[in-house]
């Protein structure tokens, strides 16, 4: 299996453990909600389902009779298979939840692990964010390193490009040290309310806005 499939069947499991839904409802979540897979089609979704249902991960029903008339109104043609997960899928999505190795430092990964972090116990979220930023930071220095060997044989606009792509990269960072402290915060915070972490996911308590626009995980300027 491929790195984007496995990112895609990843998003796929994660959006059916909120709810069952329609081929064209996933297609929908999937690039309104995850802008990592703005590009997919149902030519990439529909053998992602089929591979999902074969592993026993999720189970195809027949929609109602309500269901298959918005579906025909939204996707101009009849969708009468619903997906739902399994008790053997939701099993699977949470082994994949607990995995914060370098698989989940990259970008696409990256974009679609925090999209689910609201379901991602603390100790995972924290250990992806901050393997994410060290794997930015590495980006970074690389980035410093080749403008400073180069920059005197680039044209002006070679030169904007390149500082423009350290910018991002520099934003993503700063905005990654943001979650970091408040994960921490929040953690040192129920350590002294007595409260026991769980394993599920439970609220980080996001950083709040101080000016500027976040970065887009997904953003291919940040890579």
């Amino acid at each position: 299996m491929s790195r984007r499939s496995g990112i895609l069947e990843f998003a796929v499991l994660g959006l059916l453990r909120e709810s069952p839904m329609h081929g064209y409802e996933l297609r929908k979540r999937l690039n309104t909600s995850l802008g990592v897979f703005r590009a997919f089609s149902y030519g990439s979704l529909y053998p992602c389902l089929k591979t999902l249902v074969a592993n026993g991960w999720l189970i195809e029903e027949p929609g109602s009779a309500l269901e298959d008339a918005l579906a025909a109104s939204l996707a101009g043609r009849r969708a009468k298979i619903v997906y739902r997960l399994t008790a053997q899928g939701k099993e699977h999505f949470e082994e994949l939840l607990g995995q914060s190795g370098p698989d989940a430092w990259e970008d696409e990964h990256f974009a679609a692990r925090f999209a689910f972090f609201g379901q991602t116990s603390r100790d995972v979220r924290m250990r992806v964010l901050e393997g994410r930023r060290s794997r930015l930071e590495e980006r970074l220095e690389k980035m410093r390193a080749s403008l400073a060997r180069s920059r005197e044989r680039l044209d002006g606009y070679t030169l904007e490009l390149q500082r423009h792509g350290m910018e991002s990269v520099e934003r993503e960072v700063r905005w990654l040290n943001e979650l970091i402290e408040s994960e921490r915060t929040g953690r040192d915070q129920r350590s002294g309310s007595g409260r026991s972490e769980g394993t599920s996911g439970d609220p980080g308590g996001l950083p709040r806005h101080r000016g500027g626009s976040r970065p887009d995980p997904s953003d291919d300027t940040a890579k």
